[in-house]
């Protein structure tokens, strides 16, 4: 007998408490959040101006030295450009593009005439495109103010911040869950296991972020990554704990979008540790029915951030 996905008389009301309780969070939360990466950013921004000399100084060894700053130029042209756009518009290597904004290097394996002539398509085409309504100092020939400066900063660290946004709250919904998950478990006296291997586990501990290797198909090797994993204080010799997958969503369309993932990990799981391994969602935000009842479908179970005290229905 199931605990949520066998009562679907409830989960229209569940539903709706769910998605007020996310939202309640992401108010009092973004904002602020927003306003500090934003102010972080500005400043960010307001370096690369200083050592471009407000853009008059756009050059291929500056991009060498700081191949970061490639995110923020792009964010400063008419209209701001997106990656692959600008990869399309200068004519230059995806890998490249890629390299310098996430991981803040050149391609290491790239020839240097190639990779000199590739920056330089970047900066031509950047400075072709350069937003001349926030940076005006570039038409007039003036020296900038500190707060012209600031303000076109300020412009740029909003765009910026308007990719970064998305991240930024995923990182801290999963914050908050596996929060709300561990302040659960402290209160019942279960502590944080040093054991990570799930069939070692003592009774009574818990542990975050978890890769549990698997034997897949008998022979191939596989890390499940599994969010918080529980072993109950009445688990016997051979018992396996329960596992938790946290999920957090601020729409709907998203969330039916990604409920293969969900199947698709208790099908590993499964396979590799038999039909009795228990996986379960840690469910917060814009859960519908359609989403429900696939998981429902597969044999998933559920427990809702608004009703921790459902997780006592798994043993715990």
């Amino acid at each position: 007998m199931g605990v949520n996905l066998d009562k679907p008389q409830r989960w229209k009301e569940d539903t709706q408490r769910s998605v007020d309780y996310y939202n309640e969070w992401f108010l009092n939360f973004a904002p602020s959040a927003y306003r500090d990466t934003r102010a972080k950013t500005t400043i960010y921004v307001e370096d690369i101006l200083q050592r471009t000399r407000n853009l008059r100084a756009l050059t291929v060894d500056l991009l060498l030295q700081n191949p970061d700053a490639l995110e923020m130029f792009r964010m400063s042209t008419a209209p701001p450009i997106a990656r692959d756009r600008l990869v399309g518009l200068a004519q230059v290597t995806k890998s490249l593009v890629e390299n310098m904004e996430k991981n803040h290097r050149v391609s290491p394996r790239m020839a240097e005439d190639q990779l000199r002539e590739e920056l330089g398509r970047m900066i031509a085409t950047i400075s072709r495109l350069i937003d001349r309504d926030i940076f005006t100092w570039l038409d007039t020939g003036d020296e900038p103010s500190s707060v012209d400066v600031n303000r076109a900063a300020t412009v740029v660290a909003d765009r910026l911040c308007g990719m970064l946004a998305d991240p930024l709250i995923r990182n801290a919904q999963e914050k908050r869950q596996l929060d709300r998950m561990s302040e659960w478990l402290d209160e019942r006296a279960y502590t944080v296991s040093e054991i990570r291997d799930i069939q070692q586990m003592q009774p009574g501990t818990y542990a975050h972020r978890v890769n549990v290797s698997a034997l897949q198909d008998g022979h191939e090797v596989i890390n499940i990554p599994i969010d918080t994993i529980v072993m109950p204080k009445t688990a016997s010799t051979g018992d396996l704990p329960l596992l938790v997958e946290a999920k957090s969503a601020g729409d709907f369309t998203n969330t039916n979008k990604r409920r293969k993932e969900e199947a698709t990990k208790m099908r590993q799981l499964r396979n590799a540790f038999g039909p009795d391994i228990r996986f379960i969602l840690l469910l917060g935000g814009y859960f519908d029915s359609g989403y429900l009842g696939y998981e429902a479908a597969e044999g998933i179970d559920w427990v809702w951030e608004h009703r921790m005290d459902d997780l006592e229905e798994f043993g715990l």
